[in-house]
C-alpha cells in the first residue's frame, strides 16, 4: 500500500529520519511496497528477484507464517514470566537440532541482542576479560557488539567509539585475498596459517598474564566478502581457546537455518560444537526474534552472578509461534535441500562465466551463500571495486537487487531467500552475462564511479558509500599479501599500504 508518492516519501525521511540510517541505491532509492516469495515489488508494481535479503528466509510474507502470527497475535502477547508452551515448544525445536550439551537456551529480539548475552555468558563462564575477533567481522550494533565488529568500528571518525584494548583482532582467514592468499602459499595448509594467528594472540596474552573469554566468529563470514573458511579451521581455533580456558561463540545470525545447505547449521560443516550459538535474522522470516543457546554449564556460571536475565519481548508468544512456523517451513517445503541443489548449480554456472570473463576471479559459496570477487587482474587479484558498483546499478536496471561487500566493496553477495529456485539462477547469470559483456566492452572510469584506488603503497582513496549505499567498512586488511589500515582526513575512507 502507497501513502505517498516516492518523491514525497523520500522527503519525509530525508527530513524526520535518522541522518546516520543509509539507504540502497541513494541516488534512486527503491520504493517497496509489497513482496512475495524470492521477489520484492515497487510502488509502479515492477517484480524485482531479490538475490539479498537473507531475512526472509523462507520468502516474503509466507502465508503459513503470517497466518501463525496472527492466530497467536488476535489470542495472547505476553512475556516470559508467564509460562506459555510456544516458548518451551521452541526451545526444544532448536535443541533438537543442535549437538548434544548446547540444550539451553535464552531468547532476544535480535542477532546484536544476542551477541551482547553470549559475551556476558563467556565472561561470567571464564572470568577472563580478553576477546578474540575477526578482521571484517559485524556482530552487531550495540556498544558491546560493535567492539568487536572491526567492519563497523573501523568508520568510526570521531574518536568517540573507539578500539577496546581487550579486543584482539586475527587475520580473516580469506584465502583468496587474505594475509596468507592460495597463489602465495601453495603447498601451506591455510587452515594452519590462518588458525596460528589465533594461536599467536594467545600466546602473548598468556605471557601478560590475561585470561581469555571467548573467540567469536561467523561460520562463513559475511560483510569480508563471503568468506568460506579453509577446512578445518574453526577446529584448529577452537582447540586454542580451549587450551587457553576460553570459550567459542558460533554466529549463526546471518547463516544458519539451513542456508549451507548440507547442514542445518554452518559451524557443522567445520567440524565443530561450540561452546554458545547465536542465532537470529532468517528466525523470524523478517519478524524481530532471535536467540543464545549454550550449555548447562555456562548459563549456571551466568545464573550464579547473581544477576536475573529478563527480556521484555525476548520469547513472547507471538515471535515463538512465527519461528516455529519457519522451522516447520524450512522442513515441510525442503529448502535446506533447496539451499544445496540450487547453489550448487549457482555455483557451477557461475564458474562456467568465470571462463568467459577474466574480471571475475573467484566464485565461491555454500548453498545459498555465495560471493563473486571481481578483480582488474587474476595475478594480482586488484579488486575491481567500480565495476562492482556497476554491476550492481545495471543489475537493478534489470530488476535484480543484488549487494557488495568486502574491504573493497567488490564482492558481488548473494543471500536470497531460500525458495530461490534454477529458473531463479538462469534468469540471474543471464543477466549478469549481458552486464560483463557491457563492461568488457568499455572502460568503466574508476574516476567517475569512486576515487581512483591504486594498490602499489601509494594511498587508496574509496568513496564512503556507493549508489548501493554500501559503506566502504574495511579498515584493515591485506592486499597482495601486504598489510593495509584505514585512515579518515575527511569525508571519504583512506586506505594506507603498510610497508
Amino acid at each position: 500500500m502507497e501513502r505517498f508518492s516516492k518523491e514525497i516519501t523520500l522527503e519525509k525521511r530525508n527530513k524526520h529520519i535518522g541522518d546516520a540510517c543509509t539507504l540502497f541505491f541513494k541516488h534512486d532509492p527503491l520504493k517497496i511496497t509489497k513482496a512475495s516469495k524470492q521477489y520484492m515489488y515497487d510502488e509502479k508494481d515492477n517484480a524485482y528477484l531479490d538475490c539479498i535479503n537473507n531475512v526472509c528466509h523462507v520468502g516474503h510474507c509466507h502465508p503459513y507464517v503470517v497466518e501463525a502470527g496472527y492466530e497467536q497475535m488476535k489470542t495472547l502477547n505476553t512475556n516470559s514470566r508467564f509460562l506459555h508452551d510456544n516458548m518451551v515448544m521452541l526451545a526444544e525445536r532448536l535443541i533438537s537440532t543442535l549437538p548434544e550439551g548446547l540444550n539451553t537456551v535464552y531468547f532476544t529480539n535480535s542477532g546484536s541482542e544476542a551477541t551482547d548475552l553470549a559475551i556476558r555468558l563467556a565472561n561470567h563462564h571464564t572470568h577472563g576479560t580478553e576477546q578474540i575477533t575477526l578482521d571484517h567481522a559485524y556482530h552487531g550494533h550495540v556498544i558491546s557488539a560493535l567492539d568487536i565488529s572491526p567492519y563497523k568500528l573501523g568508520t568510526c571518525t570521531d574518536g568517540i567509539h573507539t578500539h577496546s584494548d581487550n579486543v584482539h583482532i586475527v587475520p580473516c582467514p580469506d584465502t583468496y585475498r587474505g594475509k596468507f592468499r592460495d597463489c602465495d602459499f601453495p603447498e601451506d595448509n591455510m587452515a594452519h596459517l590462518y588458525a596460528n594467528e589465533v594461536k599467536t594472540v594467545i600466546d602473548k596474552l598468556k605471557k601478560e598474564k590475561k585470561q581469555v573469554s571467548m573467540f567469536i566468529a561467523e561460520s562463513m563470514q559475511s560483510c569480508a566478502g563471503q568468506v568460506i573458511f579453509p577446512e578445518g579451521y574453526l577446529q584448529k581455533v577452537y582447540k586454542h581457546v580451549h587450551d587457553a580456558g576460553g570459550i567459542c561463540i558460533a554466529d549463526e545470525v546471518q547463516v544458519g537455518f539451513g542456508r549451507a545447505g548440507s547442514h542445518f547449521w554452518t559451524f557443522q560443516t567445520q567440524g565443530v560444537i561450540p561452546d554458545i550459538v547465536t542465532i537470529g535474522k532468517p528466525m523470524g522470516n523478517g519478524h524481530p526474534v532471535a536467540a543464545v543457546i549454550t550449555t548447562k554449564d555456562i548459563s549456571m556460571s551466568f545464573k550464579n552472578s547473581g544477576m536475573e536475565y529478563f527480556n521484555t519481548y525476548g520469547g513472547n508468544p507471538v515471535s515463538c509461534a512465527i519461528a516455529l512456523a519457519v522451522m516447520d517451513v524450512i522442513e515441510e517445503e525442503k529448502l535446506q535441500e533447496n539451499a544445496l541443489v540450487t547453489g550448487k548449480y549457482w555455483v557451477s554456472q557461475l564458474n562456467e562465466i568465470k571462463k568467459q570473463f577474466p574480471i571475475i576471479g573467484d566464485v565461491r559459496g555454500l548453498g545459498m551463500f555465495i560471493g563473486i570477487d571481481l578483480v582488474k587482474d587474476r595475478e594480482t587479484r586488484e579488486p575491481a571495486s567500480a565495476e562492482a558498483k556497476h554491476v550492481i546499478a545495471r543489475m537493478k536496471e534489470e530488476f535484480i537487487i543484488l549487494s557488495t561487500d568486502g574491504p573493497y566493496c567488490n564482492i558481488i553477495k548473494m543471500k536470497p531467500p531460500m525458495c530461490f529456485t534454477k529458473e531463479n539462477v538462469d534468469h540471474f547469470c543471464q543477466k549478469l552475462v549481458m552486464v560483463l559483456k557491457e563492461i568488457q566492452g568499455k572502460n568503466i572510469n574508476s574516476n567517475a564511479d569512486m576515487k581512483k584506488s591504486v594498490i602499489s603503497g601509494k594511498k587508496e582513496t574509496l568513496s564512503d558509500s556507493d549508489d548501493s549505499g554500501v559503506s566502504v567498512n574495511g579498515h584493515h586488511g591485506f592486499v597482495n599479501g601486504q598489510e593495509y589500515v584505514a585512515v579518515h582526513p575527511g569525508d571519504n575512507d583512506s586506505v594506507t599500504v603498510v610497508t
